[in-house]
C-alpha cells in the first residue's frame, strides 16, 4: 500500500458492528457530519509486547523496520515505524533479560530505492525478522532476496494479492489483501449508491492496478465501464475530470495513493463533479484531507485496517511517545512486532527458528486473530469504511 510526506496527526477513529444510518455529504462541499461509529475495545486476550517479562535473548538481538521514513508517502511508513518502535521499547522495559534492538532502514518507498537498504538488513546477522515493507511494489522487488535469506517478513500494509503467489515461505501479511478489500468495497458501493455507473480510476502502481482490477471485477463490466488512468506524481487531471464528467457516474472509486488523490478530488469538485469519491487505504491519511483543502469532505475510504481508538493503552502510549495519535496501520504494525518479539522471548533465537514460530503462530492481537495460511495470508481479514468529516477521518462502518 501507500507513498509521500512526513506524518501529520491522524486520529483515525473507531468502528464496530454499528452501521451508521446517516449518509455523509456526497459532494464534498456540504455540512460536515459529526456522528461516527464506536470503537472496538481491546480484546482481553490480546498479546502485548511486554509478554510475561521473562524473556531471555543474546545481547544485540535485533528486529528491523524496513520501509519509507522520508521518501514517498512517508506518513504511512512513519506511523508503522513508530508503532514498531513503541512495541520494542515496551518489550525492553518489561524484559531486562532480553533487550532487543530495532534497526530502521529507509526504503524510500519505491521498488528501485528499496533494494539497497533491504540488502543491508539481510547482511546484518543480528536481525532475525522484519516489520515491513509497507508498499506492494517495493515488497515485490525485494521479496526474492528476503526469501532466499530466510528472513521472516510481516507486512502490516502491503495489499497486492500477487505477493503471496510467488512461492515465498518467509512472507506474511498482517491484514487482508486487495482480493478482500476490492470486493468488499464494491459490495459496499453497490449497497450505498445503487449505481448504474461507477468510474474506477487507478494509478500506475502495483497496488493501484491490482486493487482497481479487483473492484472492477466485483462491480461487473456494465457498472464499471468507466475506467480512468493516472500516473504517479501527476498533478493535472483535466483529461480524467472530463472523462468523469462525460460518464456522469453515481460514484468514483480511486485506486491509488493520497499524493495524487488530493489534487484529483480537488479538480473534480472545482469542475462541478459532485459524485461521491471513494478511496482505499492508500488514500486514508490525514495528508489527503489537508492537501485537498476542503474538497475531501464527504469522501469515503475503505481499509482492511481496524479502528484504533478503542485500544486505549496503545493509543495513549503512542500519543505520549510521538505527540500524535496512531495512524493508518499503526496498530497492525504493533501487532506484527509483538509477534516477532514473543517468538524471541520464547527462544526463537535464529532466523529459521523465528520463521517457524511465525508460520505456526496462533494468537489474538489488538486488531484481529493472527493465524496464517500456508501462503502467508491471514484467516481473519476485516475491512472497514471510513469517511472524511470536515477536517477529520472518522469511522463509518464495518463491511460484513
Amino acid at each position: 500500500m501507500v507513498r509521500r510526506r512526513l506524518a501529520a496527526a491522524g486520529a483515525l477513529v473507531a468502528a464496530a458492528a454499528l452501521v451508521l444510518s446517516g449518509c455523509a455529504n456526497q459532494g464534498g462541499g456540504g455540512a460536515a457530519q459529526t456522528s461516527q461509529a464506536p470503537a472496538p475495545a481491546q480484546p482481553n486476550n490480546a498479546a502485548l509486547p511486554a509478554g510475561n517479562g521473562q524473556g531471555k535473548c543474546a545481547p544485540g538481538t535485533s528486529i528491523a523496520y524496513v520501509g519509507t521514513l522520508a521518501g514517498q508517502n512517508a506518513a504511512l511508513g512513519q506511523a508503522i515505524a513508530n508503532a514498531t518502535e513503541l512495541a520494542v521499547n515496551q518489550h525492553n522495559q518489561a524484559n531486562p533479560g532480553c533487550q532487543v534492538t530495532l534497526v530502521k532502514a529507509d526504503s524510500g518507498g519505491t521498488p528501485d530505492t528499496a533494494v539497497g537498504p533491504t540488502q543491508a538488513v539481510i547482511n546484518n546477522p543480528a536481525v532475525l525478522g522484519i516489520v515491513g515493507l509497507p508498499f506492494s511494489g517495493e515488497s515485490k522487488a525485494v521479496g526474492p532476496s528476503l526469501n532466499a535469506a530466510g528472513l521472516v517478513n510481516i507486512t502490516p500494509s502491503a495489499t497486492n494479492p500477487g505477493l503471496t503467489g510467488n512461492g515465498w515461505t518467509n512472507f506474511f501479511r498482517g491484514l487482508g489483501n486487495d482480493a478482500v478489500q476490492g470486493p468488499a468495497a464494491a459490495k459496499w458501493m453497490k449497497t450505498k449508491f445503487n449505481p448504474q455507473s461507477i468510474c474506477v480510476i487507478k494509478d500506475d502502481s502495483d497496488y493501484g492496478i491490482g486493487l482497481a482490477n479487483a473492484v472492477t471485477q466485483a462491480l461487473g463490466p456494465q457498472v464499471a465501464a468507466c475506467q480512468g488512468n493516472v500516473k504517479t506524481n501527476q498533478k493535472e487531471f483535466s483529461a480524467t475530470v472530463g472523462q468523469v464528467q462525460q460518464a456522469n457516474p453515481q460514484a468514483i472509486f480511486y485506486a491509488g495513493y493520497y499524493t495524487e488523490a488530493a489534487p484529483l478530488v480537488q479538480q473534480l469538485r472545482d469542475a462541478g463533479v459532485q459524485a461521491p469519491f471513494v478511496g482505499p487505504d492508500g488514500v486514508k491519511d490525514e495528508q489527503f484531507v489537508v492537501n485537498a483543502a476542503g474538497s475531501a469532505n464527504g469522501a469515503y475510504l475503505t481499509c482492511p485496517c481496524v479502528p484504533q481508538e478503542g485500544f486505549t493503552a496503545f493509543t495513549q502510549a503512542y500519543q505520549q511517545a510521538y505527540g500524535v495519535a496512531p495512524q493508518t496501520y499503526s496498530a497492525e504494525a504493533y501487532d506484527s512486532a509483538t509477534i516477532l518479539l514473543s517468538g524471541i522471548d520464547k527462544g526463537a533465537n535464529s532466523r529459521p527458528a523465528l520463521l517457524n514460530y511465525v508460520k505456526t503462530y496462533n494468537g489474538q492481537g489488538l486488531t484481529k486473530k493472527f493465524q496464517w495460511q500456508p501462503n502467508g495470508e491471514l484467516s481473519e481479514t476485516p475491512v472497514y469504511v471510513y469517511r472524511v468529516d470536515g477536517d477529520k477521518i472518522v469511522t463509518d462502518s464495518p463491511i460484513s
